[in-house]
């Protein structure tokens, strides 16, 4: 009966050890469409764009993507792989933000910079000095030809 209740007793007491043992966080990394990086949900089908996490609209079944919790002290209290950290220290942005052609951190660090390593202009894109500060490096090609300066030197006007 003593060696009984020492069984119980260690076998209570590792129950207790591995109750209090942190829990290994919920891999939450998807590819949300168009190649964007997502938070996934806990249906684990469902794949949130990032840039839609925290925005005070569910787009989980539960909620998930809006709780106090991911969104209570953003951008610190958000998984690292939905941030983008821009050149200026102050400014961040959603990762899905970084390298989709348009100027969100402000300065271009996000299309530009050594930290965002975009790969150069893609098929719907023009390749030039844009005069606007929304564009960084390349403009969209749908503004070629429509009689408005966009690049420098008017390329998107004669050579695009």
């Amino acid at each position: 009966s003593a060696v009984a209740l020492l069984v119980l007793a260690a076998a209570l007491a590792a129950g207790v050890a591995l109750a209090l043992l942190p829990r290994a966080p919920v891999n939450r990394f998807c590819t949300a469409p168009s190649n964007r990086t997502g938070f996934l949900c806990d249906d684990r089908v469902t794949c949130v764009p990032a840039s839609c996490v925290c925005d005070r609209v569910s787009d989980c079944r539960n909620g998930e993507d809006e709780q106090q919790q991911l969104c209570g002290d953003l951008p610190h209290s958000l998984p690292g792989y939905l941030v983008f950290h821009c050149s200026n220290p102050r400014s961040w942005i959603y990762a899905d933000q970084r390298c989709n052609g348009m100027n969100d951190c402000g300065d271009c660090s996000d299309e530009t910079g050594s930290l965002a390593s975009c790969p150069p202009c893609g098929l719907e894109w023009w390749s030039c000095s844009p005069v606007h500060y929304e564009f960084c490096s390349c403009i969209p090609r749908r503004l070629c030809r429509d009689g408005i300066q966009h690049c420098l030197g008017w390329s998107d006007e004669f050579g695009c």
